[in-house]
């Protein structure tokens, strides 16, 4: 059997509901397909915070090391500052570990009514680089309280970063449709853009099967409400990333559904799989948050570990319950987190019992 140990971290608001759903869904799909997940569930977060005065503890990321993968639920909380709970937690594993690519697909669903009203189906991977760019810690403010108060804040790029996350969104491109598109804004930031295009285009010349086209972001986000078909692969710095695929996710349904890989692609370190949804307070504790976006997420953790017909099998038992209607009233359903949540084990049962041949499901 192969066995992996998980740290989960269900955070604040609506991840201490979505987590639990997911991991219900995980070891269902691991029983299944004769897995071990030993999930190690760390109290950390802002609560923690309001305790301790820190996020996590101070050997956090030691603890964390030793794990093959995180699971993390959200982070925020009204009354804890986002400079708190995102530096003092979030950042600080992305940058410790290298998690350098985060990965987030873009993807209509059955039974998800999009706002656009053409009906073209949405299949698309935005790559965001994750350890540097805009959101450099490089910076500060002067005069506070005065007329000349200040705040500098830099970006930086590097030619091992900008590259490192083209040569991995290149490498996904080729083994999909080959077309590339690289978000830049050369055009109005003169010194970190243009090296950012200069790198990608260097880097994706190592790809004979891979054509990039350098898109200014401004297009590049009505390009995603117009015709977010026409686009397969999309790189992207830091913040532009970061923009898109919630943009991206809010033209398929709804955020509440999208997934979030933070890889190390070279598995030095361990990757961080979260939903990209906040912690969401004003719903917390009702009942009504939407799972889709941590089992998904889920989901992309067991293919990261190597084990994609696990992966193929989950995602096609969300993808089932939504379709049956299922859903939740972000995306126009009735069910609450525990209903959906139900509704897609059962489905896992159904795919294993209805295809036990297939993709290496075997009946329960």
């Amino acid at each position: 059997m192969n066995t992996h140990n998980i740290a989960v971290i269900a955070g604040d608001g609506i991840g201490k509901e979505v987590v639990p759903a997911a991991i219900a869904c995980l070891e269902r799909i691991a029983a299944i397909h004769s897995l071990g997940l030993n999930f190690t569930h760390l109290e950390w977060g802002s609560d923690h915070y309001k305790r301790h005065g820190r996020m996590m503890p101070a050997d956090g990321l030691d603890q964390l090391a030793v794990h093959d993968a995180i699971f993390l639920g959200a982070v925020g909380d009204p009354e804890v500052p986002d400079t708190e709970s995102l530096w003092g937690l979030l950042i600080p594993i992305r940058r410790e570990f290298q998690q350098y690519v985060n990965l987030r697909p873009v993807k209509t669903l059955d039974g998800v009514a999009s706002p656009l009203a053409a009906k073209n189906p949405i299949d698309l991977l935005i790559v965001r680089e994750n350890n540097e760019g805009e959101y450099s810690e490089v910076g500060g403010r002067m005069y506070r309280g005065l007329p000349q108060e200040s705040a500098v804040q830099e970006t930086i790029f590097t030619r091992l970063g900008v590259s490192r996350v083209a040569h991995f969104a290149a490498s996904l491109a080729s083994a999909r449709s080959g077309r590339l598109t690289s978000a830049t804004k050369s055009n109005g930031i003169i010194h970190t853009m243009p090296f950012w295009d200069e790198v990608v285009e260097e880097t994706v010349g190592g790809y004979p099967g891979v054509a990039v086209t350098h898109e200014l972001v401004d297009a590049l986000a009505a390009h995603l409400v117009l015709k977010p078909w026409t686009l397969d692969v999309v790189v992207a710095s830091n913040l532009l990333g970061d923009i898109l695929s919630d943009l991206g996710s809010a033209v398929t349904g709804s955020i509440g559904l999208a997934p979030s890989a933070n890889l190390n692609p070279d598995g030095y370190y361990p990757s961080l799989f979260e939903p990209v949804h906040g912690s969401a307070p004003d719903i917390a504790g009702k009942g009504l948050a939407n799972p889709v976006g941590q089992i998904w997420s889920g989901a992309m953790m067991l293919e990261h570990l190597g084990h994609s017909e696990a992966a193929a099998h989950l995602q096609a038992a969300f993808e089932s319950a939504l379709r049956d209607g299922h859903g939740t009233r972000d995306v126009g359903g009735t069910s609450s987190t525990s209903e959906f949540t139900a509704a897609v084990l059962a489905a896992i049962e159904a795919l294993a019992a209805d295809q036990p041949a297939v993709s290496g499901i075997s009946a329960p």
